[in-house]
């Protein structure tokens, strides 16, 4: 009947149909191949219930032309034996309509048996529903189980060997988890969660910050999901290294077990047969030690010992985990240097290069770029895009994410989405596919709209009985589509200074700088910043960057030489330091009351909103914010006395992707100088036109873009 119905109404209909919506072609279609469709004399019952309609969405122009189309349709339909004959009596056929559905014949057969059916059913629910209770129970006790695991392991060792064993082929391929669901404090982050990681694959995982994407993270390094292989090696890079008096490439040497162990007993048997040795010379011993121990099985033991680190390479295992801490900035007297002297960007360089090392099945990476200078970003863009497994990373960096994913797995309302392509594509696919749900939203909204108007309208009249119960039916047929809930808009909005004090405003003259005890790190500095200054600073980590914010917002003073700042520039600097000196035990409003005393509530509370600290978000105690939530307290605090310069230190570090781009609307929209230390090249190209490179004690205007400075630096020196 369907396929009848479709395919007259394509013929008479036919020449307009596709700029119509198909949810409207579909409703049409049903409409008409109800069985208890009433057709009406000369298509007077298609006109009622549809003509409206189809003037409405533009199918047909006009009612005129309207009424002509549904006398074709009646016609065409009555050819093929579908137009019913007028009943005798109309005002009977309701009735009799509503007393034949409530006599359903087969109505038994789809129920349960009727004594012992029902009760049956709802002990069965009542079974599922305590095995459900006790399945959460025992999950979450493995997972505090891991937890403490986690915990007990002082020295940050990861709980993963490197695997030597490759003669058989990689042990794990595929991982699919299916129908996991994830929460914290009882609360959900996602519910019935389904993903299938491809061996080989590199995921970039994205969403907005506080959804559960490092919470996620960590069930899947603690194996707390069904459906990851027991044997499968997931190591998850999210806490710095402890520091001890370890050397950094011991270190990362000894997270590969196997190796060290081996080589641990072969120092412990090398000793003994020196004990034998040395018993022998003297004539106190026969060859054997306490125990039983004789040179026979020492030298047999030491021969499989030798054997085996023959095989799993053992002697190239230092000079490769050298390489890869190169390639993170380490210098090869950093490398011998004990891991307790280094501070906690460069322990998390450390934890990152034990990764690599390693070569886990599955790799878990948490914003790996955060404690890494350009250098090393690049380095390890080159290093993850020839992984040869699987790895998911998170991360707010948009070329990096477009440089080493192939897929992007996005968690957005609870629920996990996969994606083709790197971040871009994702993007872009996204929003069309957004377009098309809020297309097809829309227009299936507009048809239960005009099917509901009719059925309010005539649902107590006898005659148009038979069209009530068609729309009716047809609606409860209708294909359910869902709203397109978009995450709320984020805001940087940063107040203009309503003065613009007259140049100069900062000016280096001959200035030079190093700190007591120390060489000189920086020799005759000339440059100014005005309010017109929109600059990025790029150099490696440890250059002085940071020191230059410093010298310029007067929290140091010049070794020799001067630096003018005027006396009514007002200079906001922003660094980690601001986001970790927040009052945790307070909340955003409260932390505004205390740092502008006598200012009225409701002028803090718009201030805050300016940059998305919203609603009950301004009254949550400060532990609770995401990175990216206590970023933007801080962004409101140093803002709110309108500066004319804002200072910014690695100021994405903490944001998600959708925060970085209201970042960079804010940024350009600000009426006033910017100078930030950043190597987020999506930041820096949408919101500064000039980049400035720290090197050997200097600072140089740089005459190209980020992308030339990026190839620059990625060309052999």
């Amino acid at each position: 009947m369907a396929e009848v119905a479709s395919s007259v109404v394509h013929e008479v209909l036919g020449p307009r149909v596709q700029e119509v919506d198909q949810p409207i072609v579909d409703y049409v279609i049903n409409v008409l191949a109800d069985e208890d469709f009433d057709f009406g004399a000369d298509g007077e019952g298609v006109f009622e219930a549809l003509g409206e309609l189809l003037v409405d969405s533009g199918w047909i122009p006009d009612y005129s032309e309207c009424r002509s189309a549904c006398s074709k349709l009646s016609e065409k339909f009555g050819k093929h034996g579908l137009v019913k004959a007028k009943p005798t009596v109309r005002s009977l056929t309701a009735p009799v309509r509503m007393f034949d559905g409530m006599d359903e014949e087969e109505a038994p057969k789809k129920k349960p048996e009727p004594v012992d059916g029902p009760l049956l059913t709802e002990r069965d629910k009542m079974k599922l529903e305590r095995r459900k209770r006790k399945e959460e129970r025992q999950r979450e006790a493995q997972y505090q189980m891991h937890v403490q695991e986690m915990e007990a392991v002082k020295e940050g060792m990861p709980v993963v060997c490197v695997s030597h064993d490759q003669s058989e082929g990689a042990a794990v391929k595929d991982i699919h988890m299916e129908n996991f669901s994830v929460s914290v404090g009882g609360r959900d982050l996602i519910v019935d969660g389904s993903v299938t990681l491809s061996y080989g694959r590199h995921y970039g995982l994205v969403g907005r910050n506080g959804t559960g994407k490092t919470t996620f993270l960590r069930h899947m390094a603690l194996h707390a999901i069904e459906g990851i292989p027991n044997n499968c090696q997931i190591l998850h890079v999210e806490q710095e290294v402890v520091g001890d008096d370890t050397s950094v490439l011991q270190c990362v040497l000894n997270s590969d077990i196997e190796r060290t162990q081996l080589l641990q007993e072969e120092a412990r048997l090398l000793e003994l047969q020196r004990q034998l040795d040395i018993g022998g010379e003297d004539g106190k011993s026969n060859g054997t030690l306490d125990g039983g121990v004789d040179k026979n099985a020492i030298a047999e033991r030491l021969g499989e010992i030798y054997k085996r680190l023959e095989l799993i390479d053992a002697d190239a295992a230092e000079s490769r985990a050298a390489s890869i801490l190169a390639g993170l900035s380490f210098s090869s007297e950093m490398q011998k240097r004990a891991t307790k002297t280094f501070s906690g960007g460069w322990r998390m360089r450390i934890a990152l290069a034990r990764a690599l090392f390693i070569e886990p099945d599955v790799l878990l990476l948490d914003e790996p770029t955060n404690h890494l200078d350009l250098h090393a970003v690049l380095w390890l863009e080159s290093y993850l895009v020839k992984w040869p497994k699987s790895f998911i990373v998170v991360s707010h960096a948009r070329e990096f994410l477009n440089t080493v994913v192939t897929d992007i797995i996005h968690l957005q309302g609870q629920q996990l989405t996969t994606f083709k392509g790197d971040y871009d594509t994702f993007e872009r696919t996204r929003e069309e596919q957004l377009k098309n749900q809020q297309k097809a939203f829309e227009s299936n909204e507009r048809v239960k709209s005009h099917m509901q108007t009719f059925i309010d309208k005539f649902r107590y009249n006898a005659k148009r009985a038979s069209l009530v119960q068609s729309r009716i039916k047809a609606l409860e047929r209708m294909a359910h589509v869902d709203e397109v809930v978009n995450d709320p808009d984020y805001k940087f909005e940063f107040p203009s200074p309503d003065d613009r004090p007259g140049p100069p405003i900062i000016s280096f003259s001959d200035a030079s700088f190093g700190y007591p005890g120390g060489p000189m790190l920086f020799k005759n500095l000339n440059f100014g910043i005005d309010l017109d200054s929109r600059v990025a600073m790029c150099g490696p980590n440890g250059i002085g960057k940071s020191t230059i914010l410093k010298l310029i917002a007067g929290e140091l003073q010049p070794t020799s030489g001067t630096v003018f700042r005027s006396a009514k520039v007002r200079i906001a600097v922003f660094s980690q330091h601001h986001v970790d000196g927040l009052d945790l035990s307070s909340n955003p409003l409260l932390y505004m009351m205390r740092c502008f005393p006598g200012v009225p509530e409701q002028k803090l509370r718009a201030h805050l909103g300016s940059f998305g600290i919203t609603g009950n978000l301004a009254l949550q105690p400060m532990y609770t914010l995401s990175g990216g939530q206590k970023s933007r307290v801080a962004f409101s605090k140093i803002t709110f006395k309108k500066p004319h310069i804002l200072l910014l230190d690695e100021p994405s570090n903490h944001l998600d992707l959708d925060a970085v781009e209201a970042l960079i609307q804010g940024l350009v929209l600000f009426q006033g100088g910017v100078l930030m230390v950043s190597h987020d090249e999506h930041l820096i190209s949408g919101s500064v036109d000039q980049l400035w490179v720290v090197s050997e004690g200097r600072i140089s205007p740089f005459s190209g873009t980020f992308q030339d400075y990026k190839k620059l630096l990625q060309s052999p020196h």
